[in-house]
């Protein structure tokens, strides 16, 4: 992948402090079963602790929300994410408790979450921690809450626990702005931002790491499985490079000339004068060697980085 980024933490190991957006506790008897049907990835995992990234659609396949689900036990299971806020999670979930036992606790105001990364991180976790997790696994760390691997674009371990801990020392922190680089330099789509109610999963490649195809039925499943069908998708979220005129307010409208084909949905300086971005772009009629416009007015100054 093209790396029109520096994350100038990354040589010596970095860490990044943040609070999620939503820490959910799902307990009950039917916990397991419940979000089984409701959440796209297999929660029904051999392993003995652990973890899924996926996502909550509505019934025609659009994306609401995106989460970590970490299943604690059968009836006690954890939804975490750093980006798609706790009532929207709870509400999708409790439009269809009918007759299930299942509770859902919102605790997002109780956690907090760091991002570790580096050559350094699997031995501060080790220390600080008590061990590194396997991919797939998370595990219990011995300063409370739970280690897992993230997904920033480059390689990163998530530590949420308690507010109420001690603060993490022994790393050098860096600015959300520095992983926002890198993650909008991989092509990761922030949910809702990039990727939310009007979009589906395969117009950001959230398919490829966020659905199973092989699980029993979940909500929006039949358009999912029609897409993969189908195999194509009429929009695209690709990266973008601008330059000479600061940082767009987003989402913003693109153009080509006087049609519009496309959305700028994120956006951040890239260090160098200009910035770097995710929109979102059609692909009928979308001519890839003109540069886009943002909305309203203004000269051609974005170009494509990778074509939809």
């Amino acid at each position: 992948m093209d790396k029109f980024y520096k994350f100038s933490g990354a040589d010596a190991g970095w860490m990044c402090g943040f609070r999620p957006a939503a820490c959910l506790h799902v307990t009950g008897e039917d916990a397991l079963t419940f979000l089984q049907g409701q959440f796209t990835q297999e929660l029904r995992s051999a392993a003995e602790a652990p973890v899924a990234y996926g996502l909550w659609l509505n019934q025609k396949g659009k994306v609401l929300a995106d989460s970590f689900v970490l299943r604690e036990a059968a009836d006690s299971l954890w939804i975490i994410s750093f980006s798609s806020v706790a009532a929207v999670i709870r509400e999708r979930l409790e439009a269809y408790v009918i007759a299930d036992d299942v509770v859902i606790e919102d605790v997002t105001a109780d956690w907090a979450g760091v991002a570790v990364g580096g050559p350094e991180a699997e031995a501060w976790l080790v220390r600080e921690a008590g061990g590194v997790p396997a991919v797939g696994e998370f595990i219990k760390a011995t300063g409370g809450g739970w280690v897992f691997r993230g997904r920033r674009g480059v390689e990163s371990f998530e530590w949420v626990r308690p507010v109420s801990a001690a603060a993490w020392e022994g790393r050098s922190e860096v600015a959300e702005e520095e992983l926002e680089r890198v993650r909008i330099g991989a092509g990761i789509p922030r949910v809702p931002q990039d990727i939310g109610v009007g979009d589906l999963p395969n117009e950001g490649g959230l398919d490829v790491v966020g659905i199973s195809y092989t699980k029993g039925c979940y909500l929006g499943q039949e358009v999912m499985a029609r897409l993969k069908a189908m195999g194509t998708v009429r929009r695209r979220l690709v990266r973008v490079r601008g330059a000479g005129r600061g940082v767009p307010a987003v989402p913003c409208a693109l153009l080509q000339g006087e049609k519009r084909v496309g959305e700028l949905r994120s956006a951040v300086t890239d260090g160098a004068g200009g910035f770097i971005g995710l929109a979102m772009v059609t692909k009928l009629g979308l001519m890839a060697e003109e540069k886009l416009a943002p909305e309203p007015g203004g000269d051609g100054f974005i170009e494509l980085v990778e074509l939809p």
